[in-house]
């Protein structure tokens, strides 16, 4: 392209023939072909990776009529548009039909599948398919529909107590409930406490004696929290602090890469390459990590724009790639002998915006700043 750009800028200074000088760098020919191979590989920066989907449609279809029939599903009344849905894929299955019906079930169609599903104006059978079966996933996941016979995805009345066993303890006075189990009780003892709340902090509001608290005419105003970290723990925070060295955030994210090269998970979502900028690319997922527009990581990062990194968003940075980074990263931090000392590693405690440090709570460009990052520039 270099060649072909200076080729035509110089027909233009010396007045020659323009095609004459695209020839004199390629074929025609070639030149067509590179154009046509350019338009379709161009995406727009809203580009959805849900119009892909129809090239593995089939990958779909070799599991997915033998998965409806075996399965039985029950729905919640707010999901039974989905339910039907499942139905009329299922007699499709059966009978062999290619189209879907006219009166098929559209309500459970969310707006951004809508421009797939309708694309001519008739219902499109892979994305329809396509939609159907997300949702279910969805809505397995929600509870909302639920497998008989499975104890996993379970109706959730299955995990309530049998309404009878409910009623004889009622009864029996056997509940163990520290409330009354009669509905238009509980609320009125609900209510009297709200009351009597209320009536209390408006007495104290009035008497200007509330709790670190003050209501004036311009509105509550509340007293911030006092630092509860003992000075010894503050003083033993700071040196530990001190022997720490002092770099970039960013820098770190490499170096963590360079230990555990997770970023090989972050692949392109059609053809499987990694992407050629690495730094690029930590950009891009730092930008999401920190809750950072790409707009304003574009203008916070000399060099890049905000096209180059809503490009390498659509097309490699998704939940899968960062579901298979993170188990990278766990499996590495959980071979080191130091994590025998954070427990088994069945829970997680964690905040990509917020940050714990030295008994106070800082921001991420806080954070930054503290390690020494140029104010704004992050790579």
């Amino acid at each position: 392209m270099r060649k072909l750009g200076a080729a035509l800028i110089g027909a233009k200074e010396h007045g020659s023939d323009p095609f004459a000088a695209i020839e004199s760098v390629m074929p025609w020919d070639t030149f067509q072909a590179s154009v046509a191979e350019a338009e379709a590989l161009a995406r727009d920066q809203n580009f959805d990776h849900l119009g892909l989907l129809a090239d593995h449609f089939g990958q779909l279809r070799r599991y997915g009529p033998t998965f409806l029939e075996t399965l039985t599903f029950r729905a919640a009344p707010a999901v039974q548009p989905l339910l039907d849905a499942i139905e009329t894929l299922k007699e499709m299955n059966k009978t062999g039909a290619r189209r879907v019906p006219d009166d098929a079930p559209v309500d459970f169609v969310r707006r951004r599948w809508a421009r797939f599903v309708f694309a001519d104006g008739d219902i499109e059978r892979r994305y329809y398919e396509l939609c159907a079966m997300s949702e279910l996933k969805n809505a397995l996941r929600a509870g909302d529909i639920w497998v008989v016979g499975s104890r996993q995805h379970r109706d959730f009345e299955d995990y309530l107590l049998p309404a009878g066993n409910v009623r004889q303890q009622s009864t029996d006075g056997r509940t163990g409930l520290a409330v009354s189990t009669d509905r238009h009780q509980y609320l009125e003892d609900r209510l009297a406490a709200l009351r009597e709340s209320l009536t209390l902090t408006d007495t104290l509001a009035r008497e200007d004696e509330l709790p670190d608290a003050e209501l004036t005419e311009r509105g509550l105003s509340v007293t911030p929290l006092v630092d509860a970290v003992p000075a010894d723990a503050d003083q033993l925070i700071r040196e530990a602090n001190g022997l720490l060295p002092h770099l970039k955030i960013t820098d770190l994210l490499l170096e963590v890469d360079r230990w555990t090269n997770f970023s090989r998970h972050f692949t392109h979502l059609k053809t499987g390459d990694l992407p050629k900028d690495r730094a690029l690319l930590l950009t891009a997922v730092l930008a999401d990590g920190i809750n950072l527009s790409l707009t304003k990581m574009a203008e916070a990062c000399p060099g890049t724009s905000l096209a180059k990194l809503s490009w390498l968003a659509a097309w490699h940075i998704r939940d899968e790639t960062y579901s298979k980074a993170l188990a990278e990263l766990v499996n590495y931090q959980h071979r080191l002998p130091f994590a025998a000392h954070w427990g088994e590693g069945t829970t997680s405690s964690s905040d990509g915006q917020r940050y714990r440090a030295g008994g106070r709570s800082e921001s991420a460009g806080q954070v930054n700043a503290r390690y020494g990052n140029e104010p704004g520039v992050l790579f």
